[in-house]
Protein backbone atom coordinates (compact mmCIF):
# COMPACT_ATOMS: atom_id res chain seq x y z
CA UNK A 1 0.00 0.00 0.00
CA UNK A 2 2.73 2.37 1.20
CA UNK A 3 4.44 1.67 -2.17
CA UNK A 4 1.25 1.78 -3.84
CA UNK A 5 0.81 5.41 -2.47
CA UNK A 6 4.46 6.41 -3.05
CA UNK A 7 4.65 5.70 -6.34
CA UNK A 8 1.15 7.38 -6.85
CA UNK A 9 2.90 10.60 -5.56
CA UNK A 10 5.87 10.32 -8.05
CA UNK A 11 3.82 9.85 -10.78
CA UNK A 12 1.42 13.01 -9.61
CA UNK A 13 4.19 15.42 -9.56
CA UNK A 14 5.85 14.04 -13.08
CA UNK A 15 2.65 14.94 -14.64
CA UNK A 16 1.88 17.95 -12.49
CA UNK A 17 5.71 19.44 -13.60
CA UNK A 18 4.99 20.65 -16.94
CA UNK A 19 1.45 22.36 -16.12
CA UNK A 20 3.36 24.00 -12.95
CA UNK A 21 6.28 24.83 -15.61
CA UNK A 22 3.77 27.10 -17.91
CA UNK A 23 1.92 28.07 -15.29
CA UNK A 24 5.47 30.25 -14.29
CA UNK A 25 6.51 30.57 -18.04
CA UNK A 26 6.03 34.42 -19.48
CA UNK A 27 2.64 34.91 -21.54
CA UNK A 28 3.34 35.61 -25.37
CA UNK A 29 0.40 38.09 -27.02
CA UNK A 30 0.82 37.98 -30.86
CA UNK A 31 0.20 41.35 -32.93
CA UNK A 32 -0.22 41.94 -36.93
CA UNK A 33 0.38 44.84 -39.21
CA UNK A 34 0.59 45.32 -42.53
CA UNK A 35 3.70 47.39 -42.95
CA UNK A 36 7.41 47.77 -41.41
CA UNK A 37 8.75 49.34 -38.42
CA UNK A 38 8.80 52.96 -40.46
CA UNK A 39 5.26 53.00 -40.21
CA UNK A 40 3.57 54.93 -37.53
CA UNK A 41 0.91 51.87 -36.99
CA UNK A 42 4.30 49.80 -36.36
CA UNK A 43 5.77 52.70 -34.04
CA UNK A 44 2.19 52.76 -32.36
CA UNK A 45 2.23 49.02 -31.53
CA UNK A 46 5.67 48.79 -30.32
CA UNK A 47 4.82 51.48 -28.28
CA UNK A 48 1.75 49.61 -26.94
CA UNK A 49 4.17 46.83 -26.20
CA UNK A 50 6.59 48.89 -24.33
CA UNK A 51 3.97 50.58 -21.95
CA UNK A 52 2.08 46.71 -21.10
CA UNK A 53 5.68 45.67 -20.17
CA UNK A 54 6.06 48.84 -18.20
CA UNK A 55 2.86 48.66 -16.08
CA UNK A 56 2.17 45.36 -16.04
CA UNK A 57 5.68 44.74 -14.15
CA UNK A 58 6.24 41.06 -14.79
CA UNK A 59 7.85 39.06 -17.49
CA UNK A 60 5.87 38.94 -20.81
CA UNK A 61 7.06 38.51 -24.04
CA UNK A 62 5.48 39.95 -27.36
CA UNK A 63 5.35 38.99 -30.92
CA UNK A 64 4.39 41.64 -33.57
CA UNK A 65 4.14 39.79 -37.14
CA UNK A 66 4.66 42.48 -39.89
CA UNK A 67 4.53 43.04 -43.37
CA UNK A 68 1.60 41.22 -43.83
CA UNK A 69 2.97 37.81 -42.69
CA UNK A 70 -0.28 36.82 -40.94
CA UNK A 71 -2.36 38.34 -43.87
CA UNK A 72 -3.94 41.88 -44.04
CA UNK A 73 -6.06 43.63 -41.36
CA UNK A 74 -9.96 42.17 -42.54
CA UNK A 75 -7.80 39.05 -41.96
CA UNK A 76 -6.63 40.31 -38.33
CA UNK A 77 -10.35 41.39 -37.23
CA UNK A 78 -11.23 38.37 -37.64
CA UNK A 79 -8.78 36.55 -35.91
CA UNK A 80 -8.98 38.73 -32.92
CA UNK A 81 -12.91 37.84 -32.82
CA UNK A 82 -12.13 34.12 -33.18
CA UNK A 83 -9.54 34.40 -30.95
CA UNK A 84 -6.98 33.14 -32.41
CA UNK A 85 -3.58 33.59 -34.33
CA UNK A 86 -3.76 37.77 -33.48
CA UNK A 87 -4.49 39.28 -30.21
CA UNK A 88 -3.81 42.62 -31.03
CA UNK A 89 -3.80 44.72 -34.01
CA UNK A 90 -4.73 48.45 -35.69
CA UNK A 91 -7.28 47.61 -37.74
CA UNK A 92 -9.23 50.53 -40.19
CA UNK A 93 -12.97 50.69 -39.30
CA UNK A 94 -14.27 49.53 -42.35
CA UNK A 95 -13.08 45.68 -41.60
CA UNK A 96 -15.36 45.91 -38.90
CA UNK A 97 -18.42 46.84 -41.04
CA UNK A 98 -19.32 43.14 -40.91
CA UNK A 99 -20.05 42.61 -37.20
CA UNK A 100 -21.03 46.90 -37.01
CA UNK A 101 -23.30 48.94 -39.13
CA UNK A 102 -21.94 52.31 -37.26
CA UNK A 103 -18.26 51.09 -37.19
CA UNK A 104 -17.34 52.69 -40.51
CA UNK A 105 -19.03 56.32 -39.27
CA UNK A 106 -16.03 56.87 -36.99
CA UNK A 107 -14.11 57.14 -40.19
CA UNK A 108 -16.60 59.14 -43.03
CA UNK A 109 -15.83 61.98 -44.55
CA UNK A 110 -16.80 65.69 -42.96
CA UNK A 111 -17.60 63.88 -39.51
CA UNK A 112 -14.70 66.44 -38.01
CA UNK A 113 -14.31 70.08 -38.04
CA UNK A 114 -10.56 70.03 -37.74
CA UNK A 115 -7.77 68.02 -35.79
CA UNK A 116 -8.09 70.11 -32.40
CA UNK A 117 -12.02 68.69 -32.43
CA UNK A 118 -11.02 64.99 -33.86
CA UNK A 119 -8.08 64.89 -30.71
CA UNK A 120 -11.01 66.16 -27.98
CA UNK A 121 -13.60 63.55 -29.73
CA UNK A 122 -11.14 60.42 -29.14
CA UNK A 123 -9.78 62.08 -25.17
CA UNK A 124 -13.78 62.20 -24.51
CA UNK A 125 -14.60 58.87 -25.65
CA UNK A 126 -17.17 59.95 -27.70
CA UNK A 127 -16.94 56.68 -29.82
CA UNK A 128 -17.87 54.44 -26.87
CA UNK A 129 -21.15 53.18 -27.65
CA UNK A 130 -19.66 52.27 -31.03
CA UNK A 131 -16.79 50.68 -29.58
CA UNK A 132 -19.80 48.79 -26.76
CA UNK A 133 -21.01 47.58 -29.98
CA UNK A 134 -18.39 45.95 -31.53
CA UNK A 135 -16.99 44.73 -28.49
CA UNK A 136 -20.55 43.04 -28.00
CA UNK A 137 -21.26 41.44 -31.69
CA UNK A 138 -17.35 41.01 -32.56
CA UNK A 139 -16.10 40.34 -28.87
CA UNK A 140 -13.05 42.82 -29.58
CA UNK A 141 -11.94 45.76 -28.18
CA UNK A 142 -10.91 49.13 -29.31
CA UNK A 143 -8.30 49.60 -26.32
CA UNK A 144 -6.86 52.81 -28.02
CA UNK A 145 -7.64 55.45 -31.14
CA UNK A 146 -4.45 55.99 -33.51
CA UNK A 147 -4.82 57.81 -36.86
CA UNK A 148 -4.30 61.33 -37.53
CA UNK A 149 -3.88 61.27 -41.55
CA UNK A 150 -5.52 64.24 -43.43
CA UNK A 151 -7.33 63.92 -46.36
CA UNK A 152 -7.08 66.48 -48.92
CA UNK A 153 -8.06 67.00 -52.38
CA UNK A 154 -5.56 66.87 -55.12
CA UNK A 155 -6.34 69.28 -58.15
CA UNK A 156 -4.87 69.48 -61.66
CA UNK A 157 -5.28 73.49 -61.49
CA UNK A 158 -5.96 75.94 -57.97
CA UNK A 159 -8.97 75.95 -56.38
CA UNK A 160 -9.49 77.75 -53.23
CA UNK A 161 -13.26 78.07 -51.99
CA UNK A 162 -16.74 76.64 -53.06
CA UNK A 163 -17.00 78.42 -56.05
CA UNK A 164 -14.02 76.97 -57.40
CA UNK A 165 -15.06 73.16 -56.86
CA UNK A 166 -18.26 73.68 -58.18
CA UNK A 167 -18.78 70.69 -60.59
CA UNK A 168 -15.41 69.98 -60.14
CA UNK A 169 -14.76 65.56 -61.43
CA UNK A 170 -13.07 64.27 -58.29
CA UNK A 171 -12.49 60.35 -57.56
CA UNK A 172 -14.04 59.09 -54.08
CA UNK A 173 -14.08 55.96 -52.34
CA UNK A 174 -17.06 53.42 -53.25
CA UNK A 175 -18.92 53.72 -50.01
CA UNK A 176 -21.66 55.69 -50.93
CA UNK A 177 -21.94 58.39 -48.48
CA UNK A 178 -18.68 59.88 -49.81
CA UNK A 179 -20.31 60.32 -53.19
CA UNK A 180 -23.30 61.61 -51.03
CA UNK A 181 -20.93 64.21 -49.06
CA UNK A 182 -19.13 65.71 -52.08
CA UNK A 183 -21.73 65.81 -54.21
CA UNK A 184 -23.64 67.84 -51.61
CA UNK A 185 -20.45 69.89 -51.17
CA UNK A 186 -21.26 70.91 -54.90
CA UNK A 187 -18.60 68.72 -56.35
CA UNK A 188 -19.11 65.74 -59.43
CA UNK A 189 -17.96 62.75 -57.56
CA UNK A 190 -17.06 59.21 -59.30
CA UNK A 191 -15.67 56.59 -58.21
CA UNK A 192 -12.74 55.19 -60.29
CA UNK A 193 -10.32 52.35 -58.90
CA UNK A 194 -7.42 53.60 -56.93
CA UNK A 195 -4.39 52.44 -59.45
CA UNK A 196 -6.04 54.61 -62.36
CA UNK A 197 -6.51 57.67 -60.07
CA UNK A 198 -3.31 58.72 -62.01
CA UNK A 199 -4.18 58.13 -65.34
CA UNK A 200 -7.12 59.42 -64.83
CA UNK A 201 -6.02 62.99 -64.38
CA UNK A 202 -3.83 62.73 -66.86
CA UNK A 203 -6.12 61.81 -69.79
CA UNK A 204 -8.86 64.47 -68.24
CA UNK A 205 -11.53 61.99 -67.12
CA UNK A 206 -11.39 63.55 -63.76
CA UNK A 207 -9.19 66.59 -62.45
CA UNK A 208 -9.03 65.61 -58.48
CA UNK A 209 -8.79 63.17 -55.99
CA UNK A 210 -8.39 62.83 -52.53
CA UNK A 211 -6.18 61.31 -50.64
CA UNK A 212 -3.67 61.73 -47.31
CA UNK A 213 -0.34 63.30 -47.59
CA UNK A 214 1.19 59.16 -47.73
CA UNK A 215 -0.69 58.49 -50.60
CA UNK A 216 -0.24 61.69 -52.56
CA UNK A 217 3.62 60.90 -52.21
CA UNK A 218 3.34 57.32 -53.03
CA UNK A 219 1.49 57.21 -55.82
CA UNK A 220 3.25 60.36 -56.75
CA UNK A 221 -0.43 62.26 -57.90
CA UNK A 222 1.54 65.14 -57.59
CA UNK A 223 3.18 64.74 -61.13
CA UNK A 224 -0.84 64.83 -62.98
CA UNK A 225 -2.22 66.96 -59.89
CA UNK A 226 -0.08 69.39 -58.07
CA UNK A 227 -2.05 71.52 -56.32
CA UNK A 228 -3.61 70.16 -52.84
CA UNK A 229 -6.83 72.07 -51.66
CA UNK A 230 -6.45 72.17 -48.10
CA UNK A 231 -9.98 71.10 -47.32
CA UNK A 232 -8.93 68.50 -44.29
CA UNK A 233 -12.06 67.02 -45.15
CA UNK A 234 -11.35 63.70 -43.36
CA UNK A 235 -9.56 62.39 -40.39
CA UNK A 236 -8.71 58.77 -40.49
CA UNK A 237 -8.86 57.01 -37.09
CA UNK A 238 -7.30 54.01 -37.03
CA UNK A 239 -8.43 52.08 -33.80
CA UNK A 240 -6.56 49.82 -31.54
CA UNK A 241 -7.55 46.55 -31.22
CA UNK A 242 -7.22 43.42 -28.26
CA UNK A 243 -9.07 40.58 -29.07
CA UNK A 244 -11.79 40.24 -26.38
CA UNK A 245 -11.53 36.36 -25.51
CA UNK A 246 -7.63 36.68 -25.67
CA UNK A 247 -8.40 39.66 -22.99
CA UNK A 248 -10.50 37.19 -20.73
CA UNK A 249 -7.95 34.80 -20.40
CA UNK A 250 -5.37 37.47 -18.38
CA UNK A 251 -4.85 37.93 -15.49
CA UNK A 252 -6.40 41.43 -13.82
CA UNK A 253 -3.66 42.86 -13.61
CA UNK A 254 -2.17 42.35 -17.03
CA UNK A 255 -5.69 43.35 -18.21
CA UNK A 256 -5.43 46.57 -16.67
CA UNK A 257 -1.95 47.12 -17.87
CA UNK A 258 -3.23 46.83 -21.20
CA UNK A 259 -6.07 49.40 -20.90
CA UNK A 260 -3.80 51.89 -19.81
CA UNK A 261 -1.41 50.80 -22.29
CA UNK A 262 -4.06 51.15 -25.24
CA UNK A 263 -5.14 54.76 -24.55
CA UNK A 264 -1.97 55.96 -24.39
CA UNK A 265 -0.26 54.40 -27.25
CA UNK A 266 -3.37 55.64 -29.22
CA UNK A 267 -2.84 58.82 -28.48
CA UNK A 268 1.36 58.07 -29.14
CA UNK A 269 0.03 57.08 -32.26
CA UNK A 270 -2.24 60.32 -33.31
CA UNK A 271 0.86 62.88 -32.43
CA UNK A 272 3.15 60.27 -34.94
CA UNK A 273 0.85 60.04 -37.62
CA UNK A 274 -0.39 63.60 -37.69
CA UNK A 275 3.11 65.10 -37.52
CA UNK A 276 4.30 62.62 -40.12
CA UNK A 277 1.69 64.05 -42.33
CA UNK A 278 2.80 67.97 -42.32
CA UNK A 279 6.55 66.58 -42.79
CA UNK A 280 5.33 64.97 -45.86
CA UNK A 281 3.86 67.77 -47.21
CA UNK A 282 6.49 70.53 -46.01
CA UNK A 283 8.98 68.30 -48.06
CA UNK A 284 6.89 67.97 -51.38
CA UNK A 285 6.74 71.92 -51.65
CA UNK A 286 10.25 71.99 -50.68
CA UNK A 287 11.16 69.81 -53.69
CA UNK A 288 8.58 71.80 -55.94
CA UNK A 289 6.57 69.20 -56.53
CA UNK A 290 2.90 69.89 -54.72
CA UNK A 291 1.74 73.66 -53.47
CA UNK A 292 -0.67 73.68 -50.73
CA UNK A 293 -3.74 75.92 -51.26
CA UNK A 294 -5.36 77.09 -48.30
CA UNK A 295 -9.41 76.59 -48.36
CA UNK A 296 -11.41 79.72 -47.44
CA UNK A 297 -14.23 78.17 -47.18
CA UNK A 298 -14.00 75.15 -44.74
CA UNK A 299 -16.71 75.57 -42.56
CA UNK A 300 -19.02 76.51 -45.42
CA UNK A 301 -18.63 72.92 -46.98
CA UNK A 302 -18.96 71.38 -43.98
CA UNK A 303 -22.64 72.94 -43.24
CA UNK A 304 -23.82 71.89 -46.70
CA UNK A 305 -22.64 68.24 -45.93
CA UNK A 306 -23.74 68.34 -42.33
CA UNK A 307 -27.67 67.27 -43.33
CA UNK A 308 -26.51 64.66 -45.21
CA UNK A 309 -24.10 63.23 -42.50
CA UNK A 310 -26.85 63.39 -40.29
CA UNK A 311 -29.40 61.66 -41.91
CA UNK A 312 -26.50 58.66 -42.95
CA UNK A 313 -25.84 58.55 -39.24
CA UNK A 314 -29.65 58.29 -37.99
CA UNK A 315 -29.67 55.25 -40.95
CA UNK A 316 -27.12 53.30 -38.96
CA UNK A 317 -28.36 54.46 -35.45
CA UNK A 318 -25.41 56.29 -34.63
CA UNK A 319 -27.42 59.85 -34.94
CA UNK A 320 -26.75 60.60 -31.23
CA UNK A 321 -23.09 60.05 -31.46
CA UNK A 322 -23.44 62.45 -34.41
CA UNK A 323 -25.21 65.17 -32.28
CA UNK A 324 -22.20 64.85 -29.61
CA UNK A 325 -19.68 65.36 -32.28
CA UNK A 326 -21.08 68.44 -33.98
CA UNK A 327 -21.97 69.82 -30.71
CA UNK A 328 -18.15 69.63 -29.63
CA UNK A 329 -15.82 72.48 -29.09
Amino acid sequence: MKRRLLMGGIAATTLAAPFIANAQAPLTLNGAVQFNDDHAFNKTLLKFEELVKQYYGKPINFVLHRNSSLGLEKQYFEYMAQGKAVDYAIVSPAHMSTFSKAAPFIDAPFLFRDLAQWNKVLDLDLLKPVAGEIAQKADVMLVGYAGGGVRNIFVNKPVSNLAEIKGLKVRVQGAPIWSKTFAAAGMSPTVIAYNEVYNAIQNNVISAGENEAAGVESMKFYEVAPNLAMTEHAITIRPVCFSGKTFKSLPKDLQDAVVRAGKEAGAYGRQVESSEDEQKLVALEKAGKLKRIPFKDRAEMKKLVDPVMAAYAKEIGADGIFTQIVATN
